[in-house]
């Protein structure tokens, strides 16, 4: 499990450090087209902004990547201390203490002294002379005439392991404030999706065995491996022109998950429920159908072979009758393939989700981190992968259990 998570993190963390087109790199290329729209308005001419090299530093220490690249992902996991509330601080040639108001301390202005040692050794002190333990100095680059550049700061250890997935650059908020409520409409759509194909599909499943080779499996056959073909977000923009008000029948809204806000907040509760369920259907469904084929043929096919087995034909010969036998016996064995892949879907319902989101304009979790790659929104992205993993990991404990129950081979100790 955790070697899992740790290499999963590791290789996307990297990737996304060291693809082009970073928040650097945006933020230069906003300002350098800043700079061309104001110098065009101002001369008529287009020209570029050259970013300051105090600014770029600045920029590279507010992202984190002044840092090596295995201290940044210590520092998300963690277990490597964050750097906070920076304060620049000039040393004049020969000058050994400068004092330096770094904020406010129980509604006084807290100064603390930074005391140079030499040898890029710096001391940070309170004005009663102790060392300070809540700020660090550290020597940022020296000049030429003998001066230095130093840096004031506070650490703490803050990362996904304390519940801390960063900052959004996009949206400037916390990545877990960002994420919820997109997460549980996700989570919303994907959980109703998977109850009702199992409540479908493993009926219909015993029904197409104990009729195998009747008109009904071969037509119910013809109609699943019909709607298995066809991916979910095209069905769903089928589904759209045809009964979403398009050029057809106007049974269903053309998307979001509720009404408009104006008419949402004025609705009762009974009201907002039917309304959301409203809107919930045709979404369900794209979402839903590539999943009924797969456990419909599982159920199917695990039933007639269980069926063919000597225990059912010994239970037929000691007079047991069909209904406890199917019932009791065969179908306890067939569904194992299917409770083991409950855990895969888990994890499906969060990743997959983006394409039905999109045809249905739902701002959904999988529409929220696609987004976040394209705008190069690591935090979201990375909050995205260890949302995504947790879940498959769970996922894999939840299959684990169900066949316990439904394996009388498996035991736990």
């Amino acid at each position: 499990m955790v070697p899992t998570f740790l290499g999963s993190t590791i290789l996307v963390f990297t990737i996304l450090q060291i693809a082009p087109g970073g928040p650097i790199d945006r933020a230069i290329m906003e300002l350098q087209m800043g700079g061309a729209e104001a110098g065009a308005a101002s001369s008529g001419e287009l020209g570029g902004s050259v970013l300051p090299e105090s600014a770029l530093k600045e920029l590279k220490r507010f992202y984190g990547f002044d840092k090596p690249i295995y201290q940044r992902y210590l520092i998300w996991l963690g277990v490597w201390p964050r750097e906070i509330k920076h304060r620049e601080v000039l040393f004049q040639e020969n000058q050994t203490i400068v004092e330096k108001r770094v904020g406010k301390r129980d509604g006084k202005l807290w100064k603390v002294s930074i005391e140079n040692g030499g040898n890029g050794n710096l001391i940070v002190r309170e004005l009663d002379g102790s060392i300070s333990k809540f700020w660090n100095a550290t020597v940022d680059s020296m000049k030429s005439d003998g001066s230095i550049n130093a840096v004031v700061f506070q650490s703490e250890f803050s990362g996904i392991l304390t519940g801390n997935l960063g900052k959004s650059y996009i949206y400037a908020k916390p990545v877990t404030e960002v994420m919820a409520p997109r997460f549980r409409i996700s989570l919303l759509l994907g959980l109703t999706g998977i109850i009702l194909s199992y409540l479908v599909c493993i009926p219909l499943g015993i029904k197409k065995a104990m009729n195998h080779g009747s008109a009904f499996d071969f037509s119910s056959s013809v109609i699943i491996f019909i709607a298995y073909s066809i991916p979910g977000w095209a069905l769903g923009g089928v589904l759209l022109v045809l009964l979403g008000g398009g050029s057809f029948f106007d049974v269903f809204p053309l998307g979001g998950l509720h009404s408009p806000k104006e008419i949402w907040d004025q609705m009762s509760f009974f009201q907002k429920v039917i309304d959301q369920v409203h809107h919930m259907i045709l979404p369900i469904i794209a979402w839903s159908i590539s999943s009924f084929a797969t456990l419909t043929v599982l159920m199917k096919n695990g039933l007639l072979e269980n069926l063919s087995q000597d225990y059912v034909r010994t239970a037929f010969a000691k007079g047991i009758s069909e209904k406890r036998v199917i019932w009791g016996h065969a179908i306890r064995n067939s569904v194992i393939p299917i409770a083991a892949n409950i855990g895969h879907l888990i994890g499906v319902i969060i990743a997959g989700s983006y394409f039905i989101e999109r045809v249905f304009n739902i701002e959904g979790f999988g529409k929220l981190a696609f987004e976040a790659v394209l705008q190069r929104d690591y935090p979201i992205t990375l909050g995205f992968l260890v949302i995504v993993v947790i879940l498959r990991l769970l996922g894999n404990i939840i299959s684990d259990f169900t066949l316990a129950l439904v394996d009388p081979r498996i035991r736990f100790k």
